[in-house]
C-alpha cells in the first residue's frame, strides 16, 4: 500500500492518507501458458485461468487474431491492474473476474 503526502506551502497543515486500491478485480500476476491460456491471480485472492484458444483463431477475432502468434501472446503484462499485450490490447478484469469466480475459467 502506499501512503502520500500533500503539503501546501501556504498552510501548516500536512495531509497523509492511503492510496489503496479498492477493486477486488484488478489482476495482480498473470502468467501465459501454453495453448493461448492464461494463468491470473486478483486482489481479493480468487485464482484463476482464462482461455483464449478459440477466440485468436476465430474468423471473429478482430484486433485479438494477433494474439494467434504465439510470441506475441508470449509478452503479457499487467497495466494497471489489466491484462494486456503490446498494441494496446487488453481484456476487462471485471469480466474475467466474475467469470473466474463462477467458472472458474473465462473461454473466450
Amino acid at each position: 500500500m502506499r501512503t502520500e503526502t500533500i503539503a501546501n506551502e501556504h498552510s501548516p497543515t500536512t495531509l497523509a492518507f492511503e492510496v489503496a486500491p479498492r477493486s477486488p478485480w484488478r489482476v495482480t500476476e498473470v502468467e501465459a501458458l501454453p495453448g493461448f491460456r492464461l494463468r491470473v491471480a486478483f486482489a481479493d485472492g480468487l485464482t484463476g485461468m482464462v482461455d483464449l484458444s478459440r477466440m485468436v483463431r476465430s474468423p471473429k477475432a478482430g484486433v485479438f487474431a494477433a494474439l494467434a502468434d504465439p510470441s506475441l501472446f508470449a509478452q503479457v503484462r499487467l497495466d494497471y491492474g489489466a491484462v494486456s499485450w503490446p498494441g494496446e490490447l487488453d481484456l476487462a478484469p471485471d469480466a474475467m473476474h466474475a467469470a473466474i469466480q463462477e467458472h472458474a475459467v473465462w473461454s473466450l
